[in-house]
């Protein structure tokens, strides 16, 4: 389970509809109170930044349009409470993107444009 920290254009189409399913996950563990993957670290990293997951989706469903998805799983817009941004990271951002380009050619690709 993995929001990346990355600008959502640099990852491939395959790591873009991960993360869209896995926000999706977090977003219901957060708003719905599931129980599935509450206590991981990704979902307690965006506990109280309702706001900021908001936004990553809106970035996801913005770049899966541009690639000629569609996309049919809006989230609430009024659950998006707490803060606006996510400062806290699991993993720096080119750790992240070491990590993303060493185990996928097509990010790799996209990240190098």
């Amino acid at each position: 389970m993995r929001i990346w920290d990355l600008p959502v254009e640099s990852l491939c189409r395959q790591h873009l509809l991960g993360e869209h399913r896995e926000l999706h996950a977090i977003w219901a563990v957060l708003t719905q109170g599931r129980r599935g993957y509450a206590r991981h670290p990704e979902t307690l990293r965006w506990r109280g930044k309702l706001a900021a997951l908001y936004r990553r989706h809106e970035q996801q469903v913005e770049e899966m349009r541009q690639r000629g998805y569609q996309h049919l799983s809006p989230l609430k817009k009024r659950s998006a409470t707490g803060s606006g941004r996510q400062r806290k990271l699991l993993q720096s951002a080119d750790v992240q993107r070491f990590i993303l380009h060493a185990r996928c050619a097509a990010c790799r690709e996209r990240g190098s444009k």
